[in-house]
């Protein structure tokens, strides 16, 4: 395939920046600021510095790289969450003093970490943080323990789930008039060893797909030949990697729960934190210093934001798991998902000043929280572990599943909706169109009760022993199991 590696889309390279120590007894760090030139073989097999196709060599990107464009995009999305939670709802302040109330977290993905970075500038620039802002707090997790995108690199069980729908779809779809179609475009630019365009081709259609589709986000330098932006053939290829990728997610429960339930359990745990405000919702994690834990470096006792670096298998395996994915086409660049939690009515005493399990304090009331008769009480949208255990533990109900919660716990989740928007667009849970479970007048609007029933269903109760469980077990269910209920 005609495809020019060398992508000069990434003037980060010339301005890198890493920490240094300058001290011998490490108590003094500084920055190394250096550009970055990649080195690759010649023709001749001997060392030459990697250019693009006008020479470029300052700003060649990785594989995987955050391109300019991408962090154009990522930066303008930040402008937007700004724009919504604080210019017009003024549910997030407009000046920082620290990150303390936003839960910000990344895949081990280099790109990941910096899409987390450009949003989060964007939101809160410079000139909308204090003169004395300390460095924000942004979770990883090591390749082994990583639950935000789908990870069948470590665990044995998804691993296998995965191969048989994607050779399902390959069965279905190789020997089809939509595949002699594809082949009478794009055939002459595979490699000798794989000759036929297929599902699981060499290189396999998804990965023709996204070469495509990184191809046309960016300039005309690095662009294939027109025949792979056929508009016909491009619609094959979406169908076809849809199918292949997430079809498992809307049809078997196990799919769901290995895939991405572990992620969405921890998203309604963390909603459940901040209803029962004790430190779940994502606050022991990221306030506080070592020895001070339990409430942010600036006092804060809640976390009202969340945001996480992601990847279009995380966005898509959830809307599907939900049941929200039907006709949809794959991700574009720089998608995302919003998972707002509000309440309805007015706060009574109660609810300012609930009792916190894991603290010794109270909390007082949230400035600027409420607005007409709903309250936007938190936003949430990654990820989230248990705190260290040298952290404070709370000991709330978001782990159980709502049949394992009282009735006189399950008062606490009356009131509260939960609502998803995908790229700015409300989509609806099946589950949640049913009577009682969304806010009269709107389906959008899911009960926090429906919400966490749905999620209970397929959120794992310990996901790395479930990836070692069911290995010689089939791999489809034996009836359909929808989802979104």
């Amino acid at each position: 395939m005609l495809i020019i590696q060398d992508w000069p889309y990434c003037n980060a390279a010339a301005q890198m920046t890493n920490v240094a120590l300058t001290s011998l007894d490490s108590s003094i760090w500084g920055e190394l600021q250096w550009r970055r030139r990649l080195e690759t073989f010649g023709d001749d097999h001997g060392p030459v510095v990697a250019s693009g196709p006008n020479g470029e060599i300052d700003s060649v990107c990785q594989l995987g790289e955050l391109t300019d464009k991408g962090r154009e995009t990522t930066l303008a999305l930040g402008h937007r969450l700004r724009h919504l939670y604080v210019d017009q709802l003024k549910f997030m302040p407009n000046l920082i003093s620290d990150a303390d109330m936003i839960y910000l977290r990344a895949t081990p993905m280099s790109r990941a970490l910096e899409s987390v970075q450009q949003s989060f500038w964007g939101m809160y620039p410079p000139t909308a943080r204090t003169q004395s802002f300390p460095p924000p707090t942004i979770l990883t997790r090591t390749p082994a323990d990583e639950t935000l995108f789908p990870n069948d690199s470590n665990c044995r069980r998804f691993s296998q789930l995965s191969r048989a729908f994607a050779q399902r779809t390959a069965d279905r779809w190789n020997e089809t008039q939509e595949m002699d179609y594809l082949n009478s475009l794009i055939s002459k630019w595979m490699p000798s060893s794989s000759q036929r365009v297929a599902v699981d081709s060499h290189p396999r259609l998804s990965g023709i797909m996204d070469t495509i589709n990184s191809t046309l986000a960016h300039g005309p330098k690095t662009r294939l030949p027109p025949e792979f932006y056929d508009s016909k053939g491009r619609n094959i290829i979406d169908k076809l990697g849809v199918e292949e990728w997430f079809s498992g997610y809307k049809e078997s429960v196990e799919y769901r729960s290995l895939g991405i339930g572990a992620l969405v359990g921890d998203i309604v745990f963390r909603m459940i934190g901040s209803v029962e405000r004790n430190g779940d919702d994502g606050l022991l994690e990221i306030g506080g210093s070592t020895g001070n834990l339990g409430k942010g470096r600036g006092g804060e006792k809640d976390v009202k934001f969340a945001l996480s670096g992601c990847h279009d298998t995380t966005l898509a395996a959830i809307l599907s798991s939900l049941g929200a994915f039907e006709g949809e086409k794959w991700p574009p660049y720089t998608s995302h998902i919003a998972l707002e939690l509000f309440r309805r009515g007015e706060w009574t005493d109660s609810m300012l000043n609930p009792a916190r399990t894991s603290l010794d304090e109270t909390t007082s009331k949230h400035e600027n929280e409420q607005k007409d008769d709903s309250l936007w009480k938190s936003i949430v949208g990654s990820a989230k572990e248990k705190a260290s255990r040298q952290s404070p533990v709370p000991k709330g109900i978001g782990r159980r599943t709502m049949d394992e919660i009282s009735s006189t716990e399950k008062e606490k989740l009356k009131r509260y909706y939960v609502r998803m928007r995908y790229n700015d667009r409300p989509v609806i849970i099946p589950g949640c169109r049913l009577p009682g479970n969304h806010l009269e007048g709107d389906e959008s609007f899911c009960t926090l009760e429906a919400f966490k029933t749905i999620a209970d269903k397929f959120t794992p109760r310990h996901w790395k022993e479930a990836c070692v469980s069911n290995l010689n077990e089939p791999s489809f269910p034996p009836v359909l199991q929808p989802a979104g209920f």
